[in-house]
């Protein structure tokens, strides 16, 4: 290994993971940090630098279990092949765009999400929700950035409509270029710190980054003048090392985040819905026209937006769906089938 990197402790090597492995896992491998997840190969940096090893792990049985970037490895002495991955402390995941089953891990081991949007046409509340949902099922603090500010007279109108998607929502806006104007995004950068960006392409994600890393690493894009929208430049991810000492998660725009294994953070992100469908007449409410229904109460008064329920709903169905195991789904197929089976011949008896 080369001597490019600082020690573990910088890296975010910290007691969880000590935790994990004894005397005899040190006498036999060497513990590192993935950088970067390359086909068929993973940069990684430990005590001796950055090196590039291969990816393949003999032991993993599921999509989770394989190294993703910011993960902590065990890797073999000798021949540097990685031997296992230790217990994360949180873990970003999508459903593969497509209509496969598959999953994909984003990025593990996150500090802080900072959850990037823009203050053009481009702002979405509907996708803030979603990234939303992934941190607070991860454990992982968000951070909405709103960049961009500098291209708009009301800054504020955009950081209000992200604050009324949770209480106590932390909200920044920004002009990325001015490295002056990041000082409330540094606090959560500090040395040992690991934080992700996640956002739609073309909402400044690279300009930030260059910024926090006093960097031109990335290339950038301009916005385009029909639709206010900048076009895609991050194509992989990968760790970046920040002014601050602590460590930066770039991940390419996502045009397709399908939730999955994340009921904990979906009913955390719309707990006022929550809280509401509680205090219904009928515990299996629908909220459709059922008597009682205080949430259908909540939007006669004016204090519940229809809208909000009906993303509410979607993200709801979505998770639901994309977390049912395909065993699950085709024994309810082949109920269903049977169910259909035994009405058509109950009507065929009764027709003679």
């Amino acid at each position: 290994m080369t001597s490019k990197n600082p020690g573990l402790a910088d890296l975010g090597w910290t007691a969880f993971f000590q935790s994990q492995i004894s005397i005899d896992d040190l006498s036999l491998s060497l513990p590192v940090r993935v950088l970067a997840v390359h086909r068929g190969q993973l940069c990684v940096a430990g005590d001796g630098g950055e090196t590039m090893i291969p990816s393949y792990l003999h032991d993993a049985r599921s999509e989770e279990e394989y190294p993703t970037v910011g993960d902590w490895l065990l890797i073999n002495r000798d021949t540097h092949r990685p031997d296992r991955v230790l217990q994360r402390t949180s873990l970003f995941k999508r459903r593969a765009p497509g209509t496969g089953r598959r999953l994909q891990l984003i990025a593990a081991n996150i500090d802080t999400l900072f959850i990037v949007s823009s203050c053009n046409q481009d702002f979405n509340v509907a996708r803030l929700e979603r990234y939303l949902v992934l941190a607070r099922e991860a454990g992982v603090t968000p951070v909405v950035v709103l960049t961009k500010a500098d291209l708009t007279d009301e800054p504020e109108a955009y950081a209000r409509a992200a604050r009324a998607l949770q209480r106590g929502l932390l909200v920044e806006t920004v002009n990325a270029l001015e490295p002056g104007d990041l000082a409330g995004i540094r606090a959560w950068c500090g040395s040992g710190q690991t934080v992700a960006l996640m956002g739609s392409s073309g909402v400044g994600k690279s300009t930030l980054i260059n910024t926090l890393t006093g960097a031109r690493a990335l290339a950038t894009q301009a916005i385009r003048d029909d639709d206010d929208k900048g076009r895609h430049t991050t194509t992989a991810r990968s760790l970046h090392r920040l002014e601050e000492g602590g460590w930066l998660i770039d991940t390419p725009g996502m045009r397709e985040l399908q939730l999955t294994d994340t009921a904990a953070g979906v009913e955390e992100v719309f707990e006022d819905i929550v809280l509401l469908a509680k205090a219904c007449r009928f515990s299996n409410c629908t909220h459709e026209a059922e008597p009682g229904c205080a949430v259908r109460a909540a939007i006669e008064a004016g204090t519940l937006p229809p809208e909000r329920l009906a993303r509410w709903r979607k993200l709801a169905a979505e998770e639901a769906f994309n977390t049912e195991t395909l065993a699950e789904r085709r024994a309810r197929d082949r109920s269903f089938g049977k169910m259909v089976k035994s009405v058509l011949k109950r009507k065929e008896r009764t027709r003679f």
